[in-house]
């Protein structure tokens, strides 16, 4: 791949692993990496522990440009991502001036109670991250960029933060899918274009239709004429073993 800064999302929340929550945000966030030219290498679902949260995030911002978490910065007990990350850079978790003082001003009086303030009480230091769609925001510290786990609240603070990220050339993709070829019957070739394309991530991806089976090549990286040219490599693979290559993904 390239030398592109790189990123980690953790997904914060005991729902999203007991099987309650699906993830949403995953997706997005990945999308929108690799439109700044951000190479996401990992992604974990951690659970609203204290201390599992503070060795992760001291972890992963160690081994990482850029870290995301969603989730756990609501106004509940077990929302405990901002004192984490306030215990995880050693710094005091206390009200945010700018954050309390525009909470306090949105509700009426006697309405900002204990547990809305919560939402404005961040580590020393940080530096909110704006949405267009609540009044409670998200922060960053350093390299680790807080946000909340509620899918449109946190696209629309990502949209706000990425514009301050420092990104690289942007990831683009290029595929194709055909009917008829099963994966174990392509691999081996497969395997050889990828050998001679190291600087792509060539990924296999079998399908299950009612129409007919098939499998999808998918060639991404910053070097879009090299994707393009792996690409056309499968295509003759694949006719080669009788299929009919289809520029794309498959239909859902």
């Amino acid at each position: 791949m390239s030398e592109n800064p790189t990123a980690c999302i953790l997904v914060i929340g005991n729902e999203v692993l007991s099987g309650r929550t699906q993830d949403a945000n995953v997706k997005y966030i990945a999308t929108r990496l690799a439109e700044i030219g951000i190479s996401l290498r990992e992604v974990r679902i951690i659970p609203d522990v204290h201390d599992t949260i503070v060795n992760t995030v001291n972890e992963m911002r160690a081994s990482f440009d850029h870290v995301f978490t969603t989730g756990g910065i609501g106004p509940t007990h077990d929302d405990i991502t901002s004192e984490c990350i306030a215990a995880a850079f050693g710094v005091p978790w206390e009200p945010h001036p700018e954050a309390w003082e525009r909470m306090e001003r949105s509700y009426k009086p006697g309405e900002f109670n204990a547990a809305r303030q919560r939402m404005a009480t961040m580590p020393r230091g940080a530096t909110l991250i704006n949405n267009a769609i609540s009044i409670a925001p998200g922060f960053s510290m350093g390299n680790v960029h807080v946000m909340a786990g509620v899918p449109r609240i946190m696209q629309a603070m990502f949209d706000t933060l990425a514009p301050t990220l420092r990104g690289g050339t942007p990831i683009q993709s290029r595929a194709v899918h055909t009917g008829g070829v099963p994966e174990g019957r392509i691999a081996e070739g497969l395997g050889a274009i990828q050998d001679r394309y190291p600087g792509l991530d060539i990924g296999s991806y079998p399908y299950y239709r009612p129409t007919g089976n098939g499998v999808a090549i998918v060639a991404k990286g910053t070097d879009i004429a090299a994707a393009e040219a792996a690409i056309a490599e499968v295509s003759a693979l694949m006719i080669e073993l009788g299929g009919t290559p289809v520029p794309g993904e498959p239909p859902v």
